[in-house]
Formats: C-alpha cells, structure tokens, sequence
C-alpha cells in the first residue's frame, strides 16, 4: 500500500472516530428538546439569566416567519459559500494543472529539431 493511500485511511478514521466521540458527548451532556439549539439563543439565555434588566444594542432587521425559512436561507447561505470555496479551489487547481503541464512540455525538446549527426 502507498504511503499516500495509507494516510488517507487514517485521515477518514480519524474524522469518523471524532464525529462519533462528538455525538456521544454531546448526547450525554444536553437535554434531548434544546440539544440542536444555536448559540444566539444559548447567549440571549444566559445574559438574560445573568442580567434581567440587560437591553440589546441591535435588534436585527429580517427576522423570518419560521423555522423553515430560516433553516432554509441558512442553507442557500452554506450553498452559495460551498460554491465560491469550489470556484476558488478549482481554479487553483486548474492554474496548477496548466503551470505543470506547461513545464513538463517545455522540458521536452521538440521533434525535428535535433543537431544533424545526434541520435
């Protein structure tokens, strides 16, 4: 097995290992009805226990009707930055692609070019 192959293996065990120590944690540790809840909500409970009389600076200005739309254009938000982070991988990969293939040719000499009497 190539060494490359080998520390592929291990790097999927690796993230498999961790997602599952992630859910069993956070299995354990939290209550079942307010287990997926964000840290806004986490924060705003808190000051509020911490501080009752406390007033926030901004209020924000789009607030969706429910849940569903929310989940929904953070979805389309995660979308559209997978998108940008391919677009911008891709073309590094494509600039080094072309950057190797273009020194690879270069290194070759071209056919019939040759010195007379040089074989």
């Amino acid at each position: 097995m190539r060494r490359s192959t080998a520390v592929t293996i291990g790097l999927l065990v690796a993230l498999v290992v961790i997602f599952a120590i992630s859910f069993v944690v956070g299995g354990m540790h939290t209550n079942p009805v307010t287990r997926f809840g964000g840290t806004d909500s986490a924060a705003t409970s808190q000051i509020q226990a911490t501080d009752p009389n406390y007033k926030p600076w901004f209020t924000p200005f789009f607030q969706p009707k429910s849940a569903e739309i929310e989940s929904g254009l953070f979805a389309l938000q995660a979308a559209i930055g997978g998108a940008v982070l391919g677009f911008a991988v891709g073309g590094y990969w494509g600039r080094r692609r072309a950057e190797k293939a273009f020194h690879e040719d270069s290194m070759t000499p071209p056919v019939g070019d040759a010195p007379e009497g040089a074989l």
